[in-house]
């Protein structure tokens, strides 16, 4: 059974690996690419589903009457997995506006 600490580990490894996809996402779409944008958006969504189950099975426990520490180190975890599930959603948002522009042929300015 994992300590409390590698849980949070856990949900920071995650969550950093999401926020790392949604970014290539948005990278991918850039040039063009929007088929490999939507698959590393998908990499992003895995992600943060297993730092939220992992951050679920947490509140569960908690739920059970079994008390978890909130240190830094769960303040920190829970920050970082906020703001890669915000990266995600606004990723999401930018792959849609350059595939948008690239069937349109493009922007003029």
């Amino acid at each position: 059974m994992a300590t409390l600490e590698e849980t949070i580990f856990q949900i920071i490894l995650h969550g950093g690996n999401g926020k790392s996809s949604a970014m290539e996402a948005i990278a991918a779409a850039k040039t063009g690419d929007i088929e490999g944008a939507r698959e590393k958006l998908q990499e992003a969504v895995n992600a943060l589903n297993e730092a939220h189950h992992i951050q679920t099975s947490l509140i569960q426990s908690e739920i059970r009457g079994e008390k978890t520490e909130i240190s830094l180190l769960m303040v920190h975890a829970q920050d970082h997995l906020m703001n890669a599930i915000t990266m995600k959603d606004i990723a999401a948002e930018f792959v849609d506006l350059y595939e948008t522009i690239k069937q349109s042929g493009g922007v003029r300015l």
